[in-house]
């Protein structure tokens, strides 16, 4: 394989203007589609004006391009390689005695690039502004849901309690209400409450009963708190602290979707939750869809390549961009299904956020070298 500097960073320079290019319309097509949904659901809401849908267009930008990106850098790679071809460049390459790996090489490391840098900078920036526009969806465009919307109106939790048994476990329920703290912010209260401490082989140790706990930095403050023993017999009302990892962010974050939490705080947050007893098969998902961005990227720089990299002279030119665009929808449709499976329990975490890339890794590398070889 013939390996030329000048030829890689020309190809991999018009690869990466075209992808940003397309990356940058898809993302305004997508953002003006979701602010004009956005606007009708504010025409429903008299006291919503035109700037609040628009600040939730905007603060979704950033979401919008991290999901949109691998559809550009595919449809990005199709228009730079077609119009490469389009204009024999290419086959002057190959006449030169470059293959096709050899002016891949730059397309393939600047998607590589582009997955590296959607994951570990846009991520964090991404989360923060789709939180902010979640919550000013919940406040204004929306009636109930979050921890008020929970069945029966009660919050489970569970967390560890190393006070009895330095395996034991804390289970506490109680009603989300909302609380003033004395400073006059606002802090996690729960009424009606009741905590099972659990032995770690699940055996009961004690419960307690209150009718009031609010959530401090790294305690649960018990008000009037009646304990029962092991000989059940109640003890005098009196104020206890739990001690507790959790925070009120964090049970908030819980109800809320996976994609407003960033790549970096993922994994320290999926631990926490499963200490609390939640779910954190959706988290999971979503950490191993952002590792695997990188190789998707890659994938659809491949696969934009074995597409579009066919000489005029054969035609069907539009056949194969089309083809293009068909295989990365349906790659799309697989990725959600499997995701879907995934959640359900129905598939491995792992193979339900890595098959869909995998398999569209090896259907480009099979195309390439089925044009290049075969």
């Amino acid at each position: 394989m013939t390996f030329t500097p000048t030829l890689t960073v020309y190809v991999a320079r018009g690869f990466l203007a075209a992808t940003m290019i397309m990356l940058a319309a898809l993302t305004g097509l997508v953002a003006l589609f979701d602010f004009i949904e956005l606007l009708r659901r504010a025409a429903t809401r008299p006291n919503v004006g035109f700037d609040i849908p628009a600040t939730i267009a905007a603060l979704r930008l950033p979401f919008v391009a991290l999901q949109i990106l691998p559809f550009a850098i595919l449809l990005g790679g199709i228009v730079a390689f077609w119009r490469l071809t389009r204009s024999s460049e290419l086959i002057v390459a190959r006449a030169a005695g470059v293959s096709a790996w050899g002016f891949l090489t730059g397309p393939a490391l600047v998607a590589l690039l582009l997955g590296t840098v959607a994951v570990t900078g846009l991520s964090p920036l991404s989360s923060m502004m789709l939180a902010r526009a979640e919550r000013m969806d919940q406040t204004f465009l929306r009636t109930g849901g979050g921890l008020s919307s929970l069945a029966g109106g009660r919050l489970w939790l569970r967390q560890g309690d190393r006070e009895l048994d330095p395996q034991g476990v804390a289970i506490l329920t109680g009603r989300p209400a909302a609380a003033r703290a004395p400073d006059g912010r606002g802090r996690f209260e729960l009424q009606g409450v009741t905590v099972w401490r659990l032995s770690g082989d699940d055996r009961p140790l004690a419960r307690i009963e209150a009718p009031r706990a609010h959530l401090a930095p790294g305690r649960w403050v018990l008000e009037d708190a009646v304990t029962f023993g092991a000989d059940r017999r109640p003890s005098t009302p009196a104020a206890i602290e739990l001690p507790t990892e959790l925070t009120a962010g964090r049970i908030e974050d819980s109800f809320a979707s996976p994609e407003t939490l960033s790549f970096w705080s993922l994994p320290d947050f999926i631990a926490v939750l499963e200490e609390a007893g939640f779910s954190a098969v959706r988290h999971r998902i979503q950490f191993q869809s952002l590792l695997s961005m990188p190789v998707l990227a890659l994938a659809m720089a491949l696969l934009a390549a074995g597409f579009s990299m066919r000489h005029n002279r054969r035609g069907g030119v539009a056949q194969m961009i089309a083809g293009g665009v068909a295989a990365g929808f349906a790659l799309f449709v697989v990725d959600r299904v499997s995701n879907e499976f995934g959640e359900a329990g129905s598939l491995p975490v792992l193979l339900a956020a890595w098959a869909p890339t995998v398999a569209g890794l090896l259907l480009a590398l099979a195309l390439l070298l089925h044009l290049e070889d075969g």
